[in-house]
């Protein structure tokens, strides 16, 4: 081999080996642009503090939840109501077969149903300014973290928003709705024992108003308060006015066979004996009618002939207004017991810490900010000093190795 071949496969040899970078000319070429590179990081740290400053304050409210009682939630579908998801299974303990308690609540809590009930009543579509409720949902759920502690099962309930009082409200809101949701959803039979006593009471009520109207009308009309009592007072009456008319009539006779028909004594006696005797007949008779609503207005009391047929429909419509008194107040008892037995069923809600509006916003940590913008800026002109000294270097190496091959070619 010739002695220029030598040197083009030394030279080849050179130039495949790797390229050795000396650290201490790095750090040289970096102390040397310490200007550039403190100007550099200055520009960054004033563009860190403009972007800190130009973020909204953001306030966080947060209410917590005690966790529910497990017997509490009995309900197979209260949950499936709200997000949609199958039923569980009798045979699998009801709804908390594969559930937390306090997983039930963040599903509820979660559900369309409960955000869309509190995107109503905030307005929160032109909050948000969002025309769609599902995107109205997406910032809510955005601004929203629900979060079940594994170890107590306290249920935390935090948004964030830039106003502190809406965030305090909306947190409050979420526990009122599930309070809400809870007993609307319940389908326990305590439930539905109170829905079908709250129907049937309306229907009682209604017929009850019906017959006692009915009732009142017909004693208005005919004079009637007590039929069986009535009689019992009119008997006696006519047998006290028949007793006096006897004996007017007996003194009339003594008075008769001692003067004449002229005589003052003879006819009051006489007029005392037809006043009785039209008393009886108003007694026996009314004249009228029965039921025809057309008795004189003197008469403040159903005849004696009148009383046993105005009796029967008396009975019946008292009998039927007190069976209906008596059922109410059944229905009534059995209805104030449901009440009760329901809210034994409901899980309470029991807040252990009530949302409060924030006195410190939550976000954004400007100084956190403006040390990462002064940090990324740094190491951007530290890695920008790098790579122009590396590749003044790779190329001053590149150079070399190209005149000394071709100072060999000429050489030889």
């Amino acid at each position: 081999m010739s002695t220029a071949e030598e040197h083009n496969q030394s030279a080849a040899e050179d130039t495949s080996a790797p390229i050795e970078i000396p650290v201490a000319d790095l750090l040289m070429a970096i102390w040397k642009r310490r200007r550039w590179l403190a100007m550099v990081t200055g520009i960054g740290m004033l563009l860190a503090i403009a972007y800190a400053l130009s973020i909204p304050n953001v306030y966080t409210s947060t209410a917590q939840l005690m966790p529910p009682d497990q017997q509490a939630l009995t309900t197979t579908s209260m949950l499936s109501a709200l997000t949609g998801t199958g039923s569980i299974g009798s045979n699998m303990g009801g709804l908390l077969s594969s559930r937390t308690p306090g997983g039930t609540f963040i599903g509820i809590l979660d559900s369309p149903t409960a955000q869309d009930d509190i995107i109503n009543r905030f307005d929160l579509k032109r909050v948000y300014h969002c025309k769609l409720y599902a995107d109205a949902r997406l910032a809510l759920s955005g601004q929203t973290a629900i979060v079940e502690n594994k170890n107590s099962g306290i249920i935390s309930i935090s948004v964030t928003n830039h106003d502190p009082i809406l965030a305090r409200d909306i947190a409050k809101a979420y526990v009122e709705e599930l309070d809400k949701l809870l007993n609307t959803l319940s389908t326990s039979s305590a439930r539905r024992e109170r829905l079908f006593l709250e129907d049937r009471l309306k229907s009682i009520k209604s017929d009850l108003n019906a017959s006692s109207v009915e009732l009142s009308q017909f004693s208005s009309r005919n004079a009637t308060i007590n039929p069986q009592s009535q009689g019992q007072a009119l008997i006696s009456a006519a047998s006290a006015l028949q007793a006096e008319l006897i004996t007017a009539q007996t003194d009339l006779s003594g008075l008769q066979a001692m003067y004449s028909d002229d005589n003052v004594r003879v006819r009051q006696a006489r007029a005392r004996v037809d006043e009785l005797q039209s008393q009886l007949r108003k007694m026996g008779d009314a004249g009228g009618k029965v039921g025809s609503g057309d008795k004189e207005t003197s008469q403040l009391y159903p005849s004696i002939r009148e009383l046993p047929i105005l009796g029967v429909t008396y009975s019946d419509l008292y009998r039927q207004a007190n069976m209906e008194e008596s059922i109410y107040e059944t229905l009534t008892r059995q209805y104030e017991l449901a009440k009760v037995e329901e809210v034994k069923e409901i899980p309470p809600i029991k807040v252990l810490d009530e949302p409060q509006v924030a006195e410190r916003k939550s976000y954004p940590h400007r100084a956190i900010i403006t040390l990462l913008g002064i940090l990324i800026s740094a190491l951007a002109g530290i890695a920008w000093i790098t790579a122009i000294k590396l590749w003044d270097i790779t190329r001053n190496y590149r150079k070399c190795n190209f005149l000394l091959g071709g100072n060999n070619s000429i050489v030889s």
